[in-house]
């Protein structure tokens, strides 16, 4: 008699520990992607250099403010908030869908990730700069996340390609002078390569509960 009590009493808990086990392992997936609202850096992984901004402007082309990338990993003016487009704002905390179009907008200076058709000063490809004011610029500061499966993955390589011009936001070694002196040039490339590849690192990762996921050196 007890035996079969403890069989019945199993059999009802084992629908339960299912149900907590697949809780578990959803949450866990959820920490492994970029949200909207997150504050990111992102590391160009072919050049090592973090996608950078600074209230410094170009001399020639648009004679908007600078995007560059550096080797340090601790300058604050390389974090990125992860936006959605105009007039269509991402919840907040919400997973980012690979293709969906996105602001990336600088946190020092409120500008966002933008490009258009001027040559850029040392390689001659696309011009990319920081645009805009209080977060708000024009439709050319939109990009889409080029990502494999359904979720931007935190741990995986994207690429970021411009809605306006179709191009891929990349580097590929220039490095400027004075008064910028070391820093690689950004820029908008025609054809997605090694050169234009993409990971996030330190960060504020926002969860659908608005909480931090996890601060790095902010």
């Amino acid at each position: 008699m007890e035996r079969l009590w403890l069989v019945r009493w199993q059999l009802l808990l084992l629908p339960l520990l299912l149900l907590l086990l697949s809780n578990c392992e959803g949450r866990e997936s959820e920490l492994n992607y970029v949200t909207c609202g997150s504050l990111v850096k992102l590391l160009n992984t072919r050049h090592n250099v973090r996608l950078h901004s600074h209230d410094v402007k170009y001399g020639s082309g648009s004679g908007q403010q600078s995007v560059t990338g550096v080797e340090s990993a601790d300058d604050a003016n390389s974090y990125w908030q992860i936006r959605g487009k105009p007039a269509r704002p991402c919840q907040r905390g919400s997973a980012i869908k690979c293709g969906q179009p996105i602001r990336i907008t600088h946190m020092k200076t409120s500008r966002n990730l933008h490009t258009h058709h001027f040559s850029s000063p040392l390689s001659n490809n696309q011009e990319v700069s920081a645009f805009g004011e209080n977060g708000e610029g024009d439709d050319l500061d939109v990009w889409t996340v080029q990502c494999d499966g359904i979720y931007w993955d935190r741990d995986e390589p994207v690429r970021f390609k411009h809605v306006g011009t179709d191009v891929f936001l990349g580097i590929t070694g220039e490095q400027y002078g004075h008064p910028i002196r070391g820093q690689r040039e950004v820029h908008g490339m025609s054809t997605p390569n090694q050169h234009n590849l993409w990971r996030t690192m330190e960060g504020v990762f926002i969860q659908p509960s608005q909480e931090p996921l996890r601060h790095d050196e902010l």
